[in-house]
């Protein structure tokens, strides 16, 4: 029997670790001919004090969003993906991808980078790949960007 993934949700952030998850998705997406969902999760908890001085931060984290997924998207167009799908949440990475990204779409696979760009919540509760790793539904690809960069 052969097993296919058919809904693969790659969480992005602007991150090394994230681009390199991202080539890994879009090879897995080839293979399966799978629908390709382009995540990114605005982490309202980073700003929420800071919003209170700076009312346009939460724009800005809009519009960043929406540039780095649609250059994503270009990108996954360009290597031949067909089918791509653009999602933008807002909340906490951690529980958003795992929770609600993934059973909104079906997702059979979440392909994540094994770090991101926040270490202070690292440090302090724990990586988002570990998170979603303990409490997705399906499968977690965890990506290291070292992996790639040493081959």
């Amino acid at each position: 029997m052969k097993f296919e993934y058919k809904h693969i949700v790659v969480a992005i952030d602007g991150s090394n670790a994230a681009e390199f998850a991202f080539k890994k998705a879009i090879d897995i997406a080839k293979r399966n001919d799978a629908q390709l969902i382009l995540s990114h999760v605005v982490d309202t908890r980073a700003f929420a004090t800071v919003e209170a001085y700076d009312r346009s931060l939460a724009m800005r984290a809009e519009s960043y969003a929406s540039e780095l997924l649609k250059e994503y998207e270009e990108k996954a167009k360009a290597e031949g993906v067909q089918d791509i799908v653009i999602n933008v949440e807002y909340g906490s990475p951690k529980i958003k991808i795992a929770k609600d990204v993934a059973p909104k779409y079906n997702a059979d696979l979440i392909i994540c980078g094994a770090t991101g760009l926040n270490a202070m919540e690292r440090f302090f509760i724990g990586s988002v790949s570990e998170h979603i790793t303990r409490y997705a539904k399906c499968d977690v690809l965890v990506v290291r960007a070292t992996d790639q960069a040493s081959s």
